[in-house]
């Protein structure tokens, strides 16, 4: 059987398991088996086991639990209410300002969590209804904050960027630095769209007959500044050498529980339970994520899938830029059905000699994929944000959510081209304080 044979198989069985709702780590260990045990007999099940924990046996994965864990306590607190409303009381007079106030939130609460949907879930039950309240159309209130919610997986500390750089074997370090401008500049990019549409539509300041005091303004920043001060310093010790990112995570994650345990009083066994809960259960999937991720590259090398798309894709005479469109709109399209963390365990084998030869920084080409994977989170089919969001505000339609979120798909298009014309907007700083990639 020809690769390209192979390759159409083992696609079209993928998207007939994920079609049918199998979880991905499941779809994508039963598809490599197969392909194994078709291929090699049945012998080849004896090295399964070895494969699948090969993709785990690597320190740095001691990071992505205990950066889920750090998430997890600042997801369960009421730590995104205070940083909303602490927000709120100083943009509220802003023409737009509640939106933008929601987005600089986001991005915030997203730098905390690292989670996306997590993100949505905390700042649009508070936001969406106050929005709506002050006459914000129901599709700029629940796009905004679905947009916002994206920017979890690029603003560092970022468990997609840890991913990448075990897969790509690429300091982590350097690509926190790397994501940190980009992520400022999107969060940019989404507050002046959304000043922009409320000055189209006429949307004036809010509650004008409302006043914040200094005082109150204050009120929410010792509860929140902590929490902001840990990311801080997590990206210090990983940019100083101080610490490797196991250590900063596994720190980072002790004292955000402390934290959430003095600051909001959780120190009972409920909310403790809930946390631990609810990190053993994404950890876990990320983890399979990743071995089951393991297997399957290893079954498309046997196969010669890997080298042969490789392959395919290089000979291509065409522009480099020409082939950085064609891998963008072939990780836009995966981005569809797939959550960043496979799409990167799964691409990363076949894309990285590419761009190699083709000479493109892997740094800059990890916002690259990771702004990609941003738009995957708001569109359909799979588009989590959209349902997160449609789940806290079942009010607002599919539609609405889609409608208001298209706009920000074209600010993060907007972002790569700005990346692909100035690449030192990811490269400057991790330059600047680590110095030139070897």
């Amino acid at each position: 059987m020809s690769p390209a044979i192979a390759g159409s198989i083992v696609l079209i069985a993928m998207l007939v398991l994920l079609a049918a709702g199998t979880p991905i780590a499941f779809a994508l260990g039963f598809v490599a088996i197969a392909a194994l045990v078709l291929t090699d007999g049945i012998s080849a099940i004896d090295g399964v086991s070895e494969t699948f924990f090969a993709g785990l046996a690597n320190f740095g994965m001691v990071s992505v639990p205990m950066f889920i864990l750090m998430g997890a306590a600042v997801a369960s607190s009421p730590a995104g209410k205070d940083l909303y409303e602490a927000l709120d009381r100083w943009l509220y007079r802003v023409p737009g300002g509640m939106v933008m106030s929601n987005i600089g939130a986001c991005a915030l609460f997203a730098a905390l969590s690292g989670s996306s949907p997590a993100t949505c879930a905390a700042i649009g039950k508070m936001g969406i209804p106050e929005m709506t309240r002050r006459g914000y159309p129901d599709s700029l209130a629940a796009g905004s904050i679905a947009a916002g919610g994206t920017l979890g997986i690029l603003i560092p500390p970022s468990v997609t960027m840890i991913v990448y750089g075990i897969s790509t074997e690429t300091s982590i370090g350097r690509l926190f630095l790397a994501g940190l401008v980009p992520g400022l500049m999107l969060t940019a990019l989404f507050m002046a769209w959304a000043l922009f549409d409320c000055w189209r539509k006429g949307i004036a300041v809010g509650d004008v007959a409302r006043r914040f005091t200094l005082a109150e303004r204050l009120e929410n920043l010792p509860r929140v500044l902590p929490f902001l001060l840990i990311v801080a310093a997590i990206l210090f010790v990983l940019y100083g050498g101080v610490a490797t990112p196991s250590e900063a995570a596994g720190t980072g994650a002790l004292i955000c529980i402390l934290l959430v345990a003095i600051i909001y009083r959780m120190w009972r066994a409920g909310p403790m339970v809930t946390i631990f809960r609810d990190t053993i259960r994404e950890a876990v999937m990320i983890m399979l994520i990743i071995g089951a991720a393991e297997l399957f590259a290893f079954a498309l090398s046997s196969l010669f899938i890997t080298q042969t798309v490789a392959g395919a894709i290089a000979g291509l005479e065409v522009n480099r830029w020409v082939l950085l469109i064609i891998i963008n709109i072939f990780l836009l399209i995966a981005g569809f059905f797939l959550p960043p963390v496979a799409i990167i365990l799964m691409s990363a084998p076949i894309l990285m000699p590419i761009l190699d030869s083709a000479g493109f920084d892997p740094y800059w080409f990890a916002v690259i994929l990771t702004i990609n994977m941003e738009i995957g989170l708001i569109t359909p089919p799979v588009g989590l944000n959209l349902y997160v969001i449609n789940g806290i505000a079942p009010q607002i339609s599919l539609r609405d959510i889609l409608y208001g979120s298209m706009p920000f798909v074209g600010m993060m298009v907007v972002g790569m081209i700005l990346l692909a014309l100035f690449p030192q907007i990811a490269l400057f700083l991790p330059n600047l304080i680590m110095g030139p990639a070897l």
